[in-house]
């Protein structure tokens, strides 16, 4: 006959169950810890491996617009001593010239690499290494709020011209249909690509 279950055996029971289950809780926790441990190394590596990726993407971005930047004065060094030959040429007799001109004015923001003037007529000239369809529209744009940004060239005939070293393919003949010059670079320095029959627009 079996011996009766004593309530100091159940009492050992329950003490080796708590045991056992307190064994389980700490295991469990012991290995949440390890995890957060882990997550939190990963992602402090993460975090290391973004901050280089922005330093070296921040560092391309400026040698970039420092080549940029140079690539297109060297551009401009290469068409603004011709210009004045140029539209002279062409029976524009502007006899000034000047680059970078600015207007600051609220809502008519607006740079003008080359600028060529003389008495009433005057030639806005956009200069790129690589002169694109966009290019020209936006230069487009610019010269139909020109007068507002300058508002003392109100009396002038202001022509266009685009300068590029590179021209997308059909993008000289966009222009020519929409009355500007192109300028294009024949040797060591530059011609006005337009037949002798072109019309320009005036602003």
């Amino acid at each position: 006959m079996a011996e009766p279950i004593t309530l100091n055996d159940i009492y050992a029971l329950f003490q080796t169950s708590q045991a056992e289950a307190d064994r389980r809780f700490a295991e469990a926790d012991r290995r949440a810890a390890e995890a957060k441990a882990e997550a939190d190394r990963r992602a402090a590596e993460a975090g290391q491996s973004l901050a280089e990726l922005k330093r070296l993407v921040d560092n391309t971005t400026r040698a970039v617009d420092g080549l940029t930047t140079r690539w297109g004065q060297f551009v401009e060094n290469l068409v603004e001593p011709a210009v004045l030959r140029l539209f002279q040429e062409r029976g524009i007799d502007v006899q000034e010239v000047s680059r970078r001109m600015r207007s600051q004015r609220p809502g008519a923001e607006m740079e003008i690499d080359i600028f060529a003037v003389n008495g009433d007529v005057a030639v806005a000239v956009e200069v790129k290494s690589r002169l694109s369809r966009q290019d020209v529209e936006y230069f487009l744009g610019c010269l139909k709020r020109f007068k507002q940004s300058f508002p003392h060239y109100a009396t002038y005939d202001i022509y266009g011209a685009v300068a590029g070293i590179e021209i997308d393919e059909g993008v000289d003949r966009f222009a020519y249909q929409r009355g500007l010059f192109v300028i294009k670079q024949t040797g060591d320095t530059v011609m006005i690509a337009n037949n002798s029959t072109f019309q320009p627009t005036a602003w």
